[in-house]
């Protein structure tokens, strides 16, 4: 998951890819997949899943098991089923 900080260089990143390339550019590694592989170790290989990492998408961490709500209103964690007061 990509905080703030992360997720505003992989934004720049991923606006930067919509420019038309040539095809010299195209065949050069996605910067933005180098700069995510270089953050978390894994080799993603689609650009549009990289921006739906981000760690404001998601609620707080569940009060049991840790695992974040899967948005900031909900009131059931889907993970324990822990129902949140």
């Amino acid at each position: 998951m990509l905080d703030e900080n992360e997720y505003k260089i992989a934004h720049k990143l991923y606006s930067e890819r919509i420019k038309i390339l040539t095809p010299a550019e195209k065949a050069q590694p996605d910067p933005l997949l180098v700069y995510y592989k270089n953050l978390t170790g894994f080799d993603e290989t689609n650009p549009n899943a990289i921006m739906h990492h981000r760690i404001a998408l998601f609620g707080p961490p569940c009060e049991n098991c840790g695992k974040p709500y899967r948005t900031s209103l909900s009131k059931f964690c889907a993970a324990c089923g822990h129902t949140r007061q």
